[in-house]
């Protein structure tokens, strides 16, 4: 990031310059700003829940088919003064429930 000199606002790269709306220009900077933005190149990974869980997986008996492994989450489902409820998946069959406690 580059502030400028002269008022103190941020400074953003435009046509191989580094120039503030006040005027004040910065010229050997500029393409340098510029080369490092262009190098950053960010990629996102994109995860399938139906083939790979990004949820921790623990022991909880599944209430339709008795397998004892599932992952779980927590959500803010009522008001903030009351505690998460806990969702679960069962690993085996993928019947999802959720605990108040």
């Amino acid at each position: 990031m580059n502030f400028c000199q002269k008022c103190g606002a941020l400074i953003l790269p435009k046509k191989g310059i580094l120039k503030c709306s006040c005027g004040f220009v910065i010229k050997e900077e500029a393409k340098l700003v510029e080369e490092a933005l262009a190098s950053e190149h960010k990629t996102i990974e994109i995860i399938d829940p139906e083939k790979e869980s990004i949820n921790p997986t623990v022991e909880a008996n599944c209430p339709k088919c008795a397998h004892e492994k599932a992952e779980y989450w927590t959500l803010q489902t009522r008001s903030s003064d009351e505690p998460e409820t806990r969702f679960f998946k069962c690993a085996s069959c993928k019947h999802t429930w959720r605990d108040y406690s």
